[in-house]
């Protein structure tokens, strides 16, 4: 296929997207061919496109490199495609005009068009963030997702802020409105492709967006306009069920709001939402207690790792009455049977809580996970070597049952197998004393090795997350956990 060609179907998929009409194309056309160094452009008429707009703007970045107006590094090339792909993007003020007549219709299919937009145009990182290894474990719990990334993502998990110049300080940060439009810059995401749309909670400015890296489908982040911390209050549980009713067929939720247990963008109010039903959703309630304020609510523990409250109504505003008294009473519970402080012996916050919100038919459903910033030394070092790292930097995603691991293991895991396998192996020593465990544990062959280690993974990431948990899951933890239950 000539340039011509390539820079002719692009034009079309960018008058597809909705952003420009057909009056617009020679001036498109013109604007494509400077960015990529070229001065002329054969004739040819518009035919149908076959060609993805990814592979399309592939034959672009080639031209340009060729013709020496973008160097072939990594960060001056993302600067740039994201330039073009600006092209197959429309106005902030188009997008949120075109996703509310889509909403008209239906709220999947604003989302849905939405989604493809940021599929379309790169701003979703789908080749990359297709680069995982999945696999489910089965727990006593049902089976948890254990994915790990093979492609380095500026949001992952546990950084879902990118590194970025603090001498600069604009944008403040990556849920910044002020990104929308961003050129980008050394180690600070290119962001001239990125539209938000607006969203008015409860009198308040947000903004919907969607993750360039997602873990799971259609991550979202639904943040304040203003640049503010994140602080857990009534008005936190009563935007989640209004972003809920606006969203219908997404989970919503937000993590802790104290340091260490919580996310790394404590700095900007947002939520996390996304169309994905993850494991914690799929656990049973297995007790059962009321609330004497709130007759008509279904309450009850959850079977899980963790220490969960589920909650579930019709009227979302009693589901908000009851979290915020539930909240209130963990933030300063103390249990000295069940050594549980709220607050530091420097007299700092240690309790918070994180919390998900979905919709099940016409009943509003809410899980509270009790957290605690108070972080105990009593792991084992050669458990696993990401074990402590699992236990205090849990996620929203790894709360509720989705584990994000980091790149390299994959490559170590391939190394411990090997070792397992008594063949040549560079492993490295920290994995050694657990790779020694299995191998007493288990007799290893090339058909089952991969199984194996997999599950023995899975085995200690539910080990993470109990231990992560407020209430252990042995008798006299269920019984302080009770006790909590009783005093509300």
């Amino acid at each position: 296929m000539s340039i011509s060609q390539t820079i002719t179907d692009f034009v079309t998929v960018a008058i597809q997207a909705g952003g420009w009409m057909e009056l617009d194309r020679l001036y498109l056309q013109n604007r494509v061919l400077a960015m990529i160094g070229e001065e002329s452009l054969e004739s040819i008429s518009p035919t149908i496109v076959t060609k993805t707009s990814l592979e399309l703007l592939d034959e672009l970045v080639v031209q340009a490199i060729k013709n020496g107006k973008v160097k072939a590094e990594p960060e001056e090339l993302a600067i740039f495609k994201a330039q073009i792909m600006d092209f197959l993007t429309p106005p902030p003020s188009v997008v949120n005009a075109l996703f509310a007549q889509h909403y008209e219709k239906d709220p999947a299919d604003a989302t849905d068009y939405f989604h493809k937009l940021n599929q379309e145009n790169d701003s979703i990182k789908t080749r990359t963030s297709a680069k995982k290894s999945i696999f489910p474990v089965e727990t006593e719990y049902g089976q948890l997702e254990i994915t790990i990334n093979l492609s380095r993502s500026d949001e992952s998990p546990h950084q879902l802020a990118a590194d970025q110049d603090s001498h600069v300080g604009y944008p403040k940060c990556v849920f910044c409105m002020e990104n929308e439009g961003y050129k980008g810059r050394t180690n600070y995401p290119a962001k001239t492709n990125h539209r938000i749309i607006r969203m008015n909670l409860n009198g308040e400015s947000w903004g919907f967006q969607y993750s360039s890296n997602p873990d799971y489908n259609e991550q979202s982040i639904i943040f304040s306009e203003e640049h503010r911390p994140m602080v857990i209050s009534k008005e936190t549980f009563r935007r989640l069920m209004k972003i809920v009713e606006v969203l219908p067929h997404y989970f919503v939720g937000f993590n802790e709001d104290v340091p260490i247990v919580g996310e790394t963008t404590l700095t900007h109010d947002h939520y996390q939402a996304g169309r994905h039903a993850f494991p914690l959703e799929k656990a049973e309630i297995e007790q059962y207690f009321e609330l004497s304020d709130f007759p008509l609510m279904n309450a009850g523990t959850v079977k899980w790792p963790m220490s969960v409250i589920r909650l579930q109504s019709p009227n979302s505003e009693d589901l908000v009455e009851a979290a915020t008294l539930i909240f209130e009473k963990w933030r300063n519970y103390f249990d000295k049977t069940g050594s549980i402080q709220a607050f530091s012996k420097e007299e700092a916050s240690q309790h918070s809580i994180a919390a998900i919100a979905r919709r099940k038919g016409q009943l509003f459903e809410l899980d509270l996970v009790l957290r605690d910033n108070k972080v105990s030394d009593d792991y084992q070092e050669d458990f696993f070597p990401l074990y402590k790292e699992i236990q205090q930097n849990l996620s929203l995603a790894e709360v509720m049952g989705l584990v994000s691991l980091p790149s390299y293991l994959n490559d170590e895991l391939q190394e411990v197998e090997k070792y397992v396998l008594e063949q040549e192996n560079q492993m490295t020593d920290c994995h050694k004393s657990w790779a020694d465990q299995l191998k007493e544990m288990y007799s290893f062959d090339e058909k089952n090795i991969k199984e194996i280690i997999q599950k023995a993974v899975g085995e200690n990431v539910v080990h993470a997350l109990t231990d992560a948990s407020v209430y252990k899951r042995i008798p006299e933890g269920q019984a302080a956990f009770k006790r909590f239950i009783d005093s509300l």
